[in-house]
């Protein structure tokens, strides 16, 4: 099947109908959030990791400020396939028929590394970071005497990033297919992309050195992952080409014995 034309209010219009779907599935996930909410509050309050932090409240509105952007972040998480797949309609109209099967497939991809993002964050990140922190207050002769929104907000800043930058080979793997990347440019920028995730690390991680690689290191091996997932995503854009040039070879071959 051909690409579609689409005019600029047909963009608009479509792009408005995947916002109200997209609104319209997060309320109702929110919704579901403030039932999950508290149970998952109590879950991360008797972890490990927090047990040794009391947390407090500081102002009236802490607990409800805590319920909310729990309920927001559930519910972001919860629709994510869904916020995938209104992106991939949106752009799908503008692929041809073979480019829309490829792209729709790499949604379970793009939600299995976001929850792998997520989980090597929460699982082994966090737990380090935590324990640096801690033994620095020892070592400073402090009192740790932590607000609940502090603490989870520390927890919502390092583990949601991870979940969108290990979509880091989705999204190049996306392009390639577009055409819009390739391989020999992903390696000719392979100095300035470390560069810049250097710099993210520095963000995500407190100024600690085990820490700082941990988050280095597997962000550098995502980009060369990506490398390789284009270089295989772009000899099938390369192959597919092929196989449009020899099929429009062949209908003019027949178009001249006609």
């Amino acid at each position: 099947m051909a690409q579609k034309d689409m005019s600029i209010y047909d963009h608009i219009g479509e792009l408005r109908k995947r916002l109200i779907i997209s609104g319209s599935f997060f309320l109702a996930a929110m919704i579901v959030g403030l039932f999950l909410s508290p149970k998952l509050i109590t879950y991360l309050q008797n972890i490990p990791e927090a047990e040794s932090f009391p947390m407090n409240v500081f102002q009236l509105t802490d607990s409800l400020k805590l319920y909310m952007n729990f309920s927001f972040f559930v519910g972001l998480i919860l629709i994510l396939p869904i916020l995938l797949y209104q992106l991939w309609a949106f752009i799908a109209p503008g692929l041809l028929e073979k480019e829309r099967k490829v792209t729709l497939s790499y949604i379970p991809i793009a939600t299995v590394l976001f929850f792998g993002g997520l989980a090597f964050a929460y699982f082994i990140l966090f737990p380090n970071v935590i324990h640096f922190l801690s033994q620095l207050s020892d070592r400073l002769n402090l009192t740790e005497q932590y607000g609940v929104n502090d603490y989870f907000g520390f927890l919502f800043r390092l583990t949601i990033p991870f979940g969108f930058l290990f979509q880091l080979p989705v999204v190049v793997m996306f392009l390639t297919r577009l055409g819009l990347v390739t391989p020999a440019w992903l390696r000719k920028m392979r100095k300035f992309a470390y560069f810049v995730l250097l710099v993210v690390a520095g963000f995500i991680t407190p100024p600690e050195i085990i820490s700082h690689l941990m988050v280095t290191v597997p962000l550098l091996l995502l980009y060369e992952v990506s490398i390789f997932i284009s270089r295989f995503s772009y000899k099938k854009v390369l192959q597919a080409e092929q196989e449009k040039m020899a099929q429009w070879a062949k209908e003019d071959n027949e178009r001249q014995k006609d």
